[in-house]
């Protein structure tokens, strides 16, 4: 076996251009371990990538992909890992620095992956990785959320927004998920909410009636421009992590920190990398995901790697809640 069939981009790109073509089988080398790709999730920072729009650590040609699930194929002889072994690997530059998940092998860092065993489909455990990195870390690096707390989700239908909902309300806070959209209430509550508020001009009030004191947190996934009223529904000493900006603004441009943050209220960030989800948090979701007790939510799945094309065009233009992926 010296070739193998992957999504290889030598320039910026439409999606429905985006091919299998052949190249050449990755060899392992000291540190690190060739995966046999099984199912990835598509990010919308790949679709970022594809057009040319990415991180000043991105440059074509390139193989894209920032995660995967898979088994362990090929290993130096420094290696501890088994062929055969069940892991699953996200983000530290993969598909962007060196080439990623959008192939039959992938080679990874040895120390950036995660083993585990599981029964569960592939179809759902490559929805899994960089959604449950990112949840996660929001969750217990940067909030460091308590049981009983209570926890507003501000984009509560993105990816990140559904996997922190569930995660939070299985560790037993109480968490309130926002949507803009009416039709979306039967979705949040079933992925965990335990009350569904409405972005619209009525959200402090809404959420107001529900903790009249204020919130212990708010995870922010709608953008930075979104913060200052977000903030405001905080009590004191309540904390609030800006992860996301679903609407493209990441900055807040000439806004003072004194207009930003309430006194008393703490802000923080979440852009962690993948050591953040230890190998016992992730072993532990993927249990709670079996039992039923955390939900992920799958939009579409794509078979093979002629499909991710297809992917890439949905994840653009058709915009339900859940994450796209491709099995191999």
């Amino acid at each position: 076996m010296t070739t193998m069939k992957a999504i290889r981009l030598t320039g910026p790109t439409a999606a429905e251009d985006l091919h299998p073509v052949d190249v050449p089988v990755p060899e392992p080398r000291p540190g690190w371990v060739r995966v046999a790709v099984k199912a990835f999730g598509v990010n919308e920072s790949e679709v970022t990538s594809r057009r040319g729009q990415s991180s000043p650590d991105f440059s074509f040609p390139r193989i894209l992909g920032i995660e995967c699930v898979g088994v362990v194929d090929a290993v130096d002889v420094s290696s501890t890992l088994t062929v055969g072994q069940q892991v699953a690997t996200m983000m530290g530059g993969m598909g962007r620095g060196w080439d990623g998940s959008y192939a039959e092998y992938v080679l990874v860092p040895e120390d950036q992956l995660i083993t585990f065993t599981s029964d569960l489909p592939w179809e759902v455990l490559g929805a899994l990785p960089e959604m449950l990195q990112t949840a996660h870390g929001s969750l217990h690096r940067a909030l460091r959320l308590d049981p009983g707390q209570t926890l507003l989700v501000h984009g509560g239908t993105s990816t990140v927004g559904l996997t922190a909902t569930s995660l939070a309300h299985n560790m037993g806070a109480t968490v309130l998920a926002t949507s803009r959209k009416s039709e979306n209430r039967l979705l949040l509550e079933h992925v965990g909410a335990d009350h569904v508020v409405i972005d619209d001009d009525t959200l402090a009030e809404q959420v107001s009636v529900i903790c009249p004191n204020g919130l212990d947190a708010v995870l922010e996934l709608v953008g930075a421009d979104a913060l200052p009223a977000t903030l405001a529904l905080l009590k004191p000493g309540g904390i609030g992590c800006f992860t996301g900006a679903l609407n493209g603004h990441w900055t807040l441009g000439d806004v003072s920190p004194f207009e930003l943050v309430p006194v008393g209220v703490r802000l923080t960030t979440y852009a962690g990398e993948a050591s953040d989800l230890d190998e016992a948090s992730f072993d532990g979701y993927l249990k709670a995901i079996a039992a039923g007790s955390i939900t992920p939510v799958t939009s579409a799945v794509y078979r093979g790697l002629a499909r991710v094309g297809q992917a890439h065009h949905d994840l653009e233009h058709d915009r339900r809640p859940g994450k796209c992926v491709v099995v191999l």
